[in-house]
């Protein structure tokens, strides 16, 4: 007979995992899949002591992969388009260019600015980090500059894009799960998204001018690394068709995945052509990477490269993403349990016995969607479940649901990457080449954008009642 989890029976699969994961992978360095599995083997205890059986806790597995899968099909797409992109000399090119043309001392804010600007046409955080960041992290290498602070921009960046972007998944699922409208809340995130976004500029700036002559690159270095590039690759005007495409295919609304296979396969075509590249290792570039080796040009050796090249454009392919993908997997498992046993609405509703106020129930909601992101490392649960487990409360506290659709993006969809073990933070050092914990502290609006969220909270500011929207609704037909 299944029953409710009792509080404490709630609180310690969460408790099992937390405790793992900071000892086993904190501390001692271990993967973070085997203890993830280990966390589900002990919540699947848990699950079976409130009457959950096998089969349940299969289905609520199921579940979770399946509302993820259109999610990995794009990971995995991005490894192939960050592989054709590198073989082609796309991203060589916006390297080579970047390192001629930006100042250093502006190299922490355009990091910034240039990732939140594809962010948002592109509707994708992660395709934004792993085709412009990768660039520009390439040209902070150049240039000498912070990595850590350069990585922490991009990621701020790419998801102030996907906040505020209507292509975004995240964004279309934040309202779904708490009842508002998508162009109603992107608007109502500009309450808690500007402010950190300028405190981030103001601090990317300040970060810029105080670089010491000391950091930057030696011009024999740059010489090295300018050259190489040129030997390695043909710049032209073309190359810039892989990404205009996704430009294209993000504003017009198409479908992102094929979106990016037709950017990979156009982007192919340009390694045969422009690069000369063979058929064989266009598509080995698909699913291990670039490597120096498959450039075949006249004169050059690929032994010769020095390591700091080597470093900008063996990257890429589908077997980059397993990682991701796997650490994906394993915290699906978890979440499918710990689902299907009720644990996580008794957690919730303990929360919820303490709200008194508007300010406490926004605090409540970023502290669950925390949780959320540091449990299962999910920014689609660390949405769709608070969202589902405060929406009445929001409707009956008389609050506009937009108020809890921004909440939800404010404390889960940008949190997520600074957790080492989600997906997104495993993705972003992945693909950026700097540890998640190296790289947090830099990615400013990822933090205060919640901060925000609490302080409007208790002050009431750009905090909507239904009252006040009934109001308007009232006026705007009076008008």
């Amino acid at each position: 007979m299944k029953r409710q989890p009792t509080l404490l029976e709630a609180f310690l699969p969460i408790v099992v995992m937390l405790l793992l994961l900071a000892i086993g992978y904190g501390v001692y360095g271990f993967s973070p899949e085997p203890l993830l599995i280990l966390s589900s083997i002990f919540a699947g205890f848990i699950a079976l002591r409130v009457g959950v059986n096998w089969d349940e806790m299969m289905v609520g597995i199921r579940e979770k992969i399946d509302a993820a899968m259109p999610a990995i099909l794009i990971l995995i797409s991005i490894g192939v388009l960050i592989g054709t992109w590198m073989v082609s000399g796309t991203i060589p090119m916006m390297i080579y260019y970047g390192l001629e043309i930006i100042n250093p001392a502006f190299i922490v804010l355009i990091a910034f600015v240039v990732s939140a600007v594809i962010s948002i046409v592109t509707g994708t955080s992660w395709g934004s980090a792993g085709t412009v960041g990768v660039a520009l992290i390439g040209i902070a290498t150049g240039l000498g500059a912070s990595l850590p602070a350069t990585a922490g921009a991009i990621v701020a960046g790419a998801y102030f894009g996907d906040k505020l972007s209507p292509l975004s998944d995240t964004t279309n699922l934040a309202p779904i799960a708490a009842g508002s409208e998508l162009y109603e809340h992107i608007k109502h995130m500009l309450y808690t998204t500007v402010p950190a976004a300028v405190i981030s500029v103001i601090v990317y700036t300040i970060v810029g001018f105080n670089l010491s002559a000391d950091s930057v690159s030696t011009p024999e270095e740059m010489g090295v690394m300018l050259q190489t590039l040129t030997e390695m690759f043909d710049w032209s005007l073309l190359l810039l068709l892989p990404p205009i495409i996704v430009l294209y295919g993000s504003i017009r609304k198409k479908p992102t995945l094929p979106t990016i296979i037709f950017s990979s396969v156009v982007a192919g075509f340009l390694a045969k052509f422009i690069q000369g590249i063979s058929p064989v290792d266009i598509f080995a570039s698909t699913v291990t990477g670039f490597n120096v080796s498959m450039v075949n040009n006249a004169g050059f050796n690929p032994d010769g490269v020095i390591p700091e090249v080597t470093r900008l454009v063996n990257q890429g392919g589908m077997q980059s993403m397993t990682g991701v993908i796997l650490i994906a997997f394993s915290a699906f498992i978890f979440a499918g349990i710990i689902t299907k046993a009720g644990i996580l609405e008794v957690i919730i509703n303990a929360l919820l016995k303490i709200v008194k106020t508007t300010g406490d129930l926004i605090l409540s909601t970023v502290l669950s969607c925390i949780t959320m992101a540091l449990v299962t490392g999910n920014s689609y649960l660390s949405i769709i479940v608070p969202g589902e487990i405060y929406k009445d409360t929001f409707k009956n506290k008389r609050l506009h649901a937009k108020n809890l659709s921004r909440t939800l993006e404010d404390s889960g969809t940008v949190v997520v990457p600074l957790i080492p073990w989600s997906s997104a933070g495993v993705f972003m050092a992945g693909t950026l080449g700097v540890p998640t914990l190296s790289y947090a502290p830099w990615a400013i609006l990822c933090y205060v954008g919640f901060m925000f969220a609490i302080l409007l909270g208790y002050t009431g500011i750009g905090i909507e009642t239904i009252e006040d929207d009934t109001e308007e609704e009232s006026s705007e037909q009076i008008g």
